[in-house]
């Protein structure tokens, strides 16, 4: 049963409006009670924790940066980064196989109840490699908003810590809270966390790490869609591959694609005197990012000449500045 600072930290909390804080007292006191054989008391006290939250989580409003329930709450704040995004597939410029490969997701996804009905499981678990500024943060937002779920993403700095096990046991909280919250979890710069083993500079830390990692993909059942991603995929370590069930690969924009980018970012500019062709060599090796910044930066340059109109030499030189300095 609840001790008598439970008991205050529950009044507290309540006066203070702090739900996260509030349930998740609530689950300390059930799994107390269950420790303690009151396995009933428990079972129905995390029910009425799972109705209180699912029913706060639909009051709270779509676009903004908050936890959705205790569950992704309390040690966890310093581990998941929860946003609400709004974009959608058709925004994204993107190589025909790999739209078409999201999409293949997407409709696994919104058919998950039909797949499951006959043993199987839908593609959830995805590793995405390519270059930097190539689309594969972006793609995490789009499953997120297309499936109208949270973005949960991992913030690996709170996450690997230097002292031997404490990493683990947060990869551990943020697994739980895959498996009981679903959203789209996903962790950036992946290759931080899966480096291979062995290499020159492993340490034993990390190498335990990798060892957890691995053996909670391999348990993990949930309707969640856990997503990686890395712009160094050689540093990976080769059994993590066969954990996931999709690897989709994203390459530097072809000529069609690097067009369709610069005009819809030039949109808001006249552009009846631009060379396309002579753009579009300019840009070639560029990312997509690279080319929506350079495209930008013109923009910005013509509204403080105070002219609406973007020339060829003005685009070009931007992608030029922006291949020099970042290229």
């Amino acid at each position: 049963m609840a001790t008598a600072s439970q008991v205050k930290a529950l009044i507290r909390s309540h006066a203070e409006g702090d739900e996260t804080r509030f349930y998740a007292i609530a689950l300390q006191v059930a799994a107390q009670a269950a420790r303690s054989g009151h396995n009933h008391f428990a079972t129905e006290l995390r029910e009425l924790v799972d109705r209180a939250s699912i029913n706060s989580k639909r009051r709270r409003t779509p676009g903004s940066t908050q936890i959705l329930t205790p569950r992704i709450g309390g040690k966890l704040d310093a581990l998941l980064a929860t946003t609400f995004p709004k974009v959608s597939l058709s925004e994204m410029a993107l190589d025909k196989d790999v739209r078409s490969r999201i999409e293949r997701v997407l409709l696994e996804q919104r058919q998950r109840d039909r797949i499951q009905q006959h043993g199987l499981m839908p593609l959830r678990r995805l590793l995405l490699i390519g270059p930097p500024g190539t689309g594969k943060t972006m793609t995490a937002s789009v499953f997120a908003a297309e499936l109208g779920l949270p973005l949960c993403t991992i913030q690996l700095d709170g996450l690997i810590t230097k002292f031997m096990g404490e990493t683990s046991a947060k990869l551990r909280l943020i697994f739980d809270a895959i498996e009981q919250e679903r959203g789209v979890y996903f962790f950036d710069e992946f290759d931080a966390l899966g480096g291979e083993r062995g290499a020159k500079n492993d340490v034993g830390e990390i190498r335990r790490v990798l060892n957890s990692f691995l053996q909670f993909i391999e348990h993990d059942e949930s309707g969640s869609l856990v997503i990686a991603a890395t712009n160094h995929v050689a540093l990976l370590d080769r059994a993590l591959f066969r954990r996931f069930d999709a690897i989709i690969e994203y390459p530097f924009p072809d000529a069609a694609i690097a067009e369709r980018v610069m005009r819809s970012r030039l949109s808001l500019l006249n552009t009846p005197n631009v060379d396309w062709r002579a753009a579009i060599k300019a840009a070639d090796g560029l990312s997509h990012a690279d080319i929506a910044r350079a495209c930008e930066h013109a923009v910005k340059n013509a509204i403080l000449e105070n002219t609406t109109v973007v020339g060829t030499e003005e685009l070009i030189e931007a992608l030029n500045e922006r291949r020099a300095t970042y290229g």
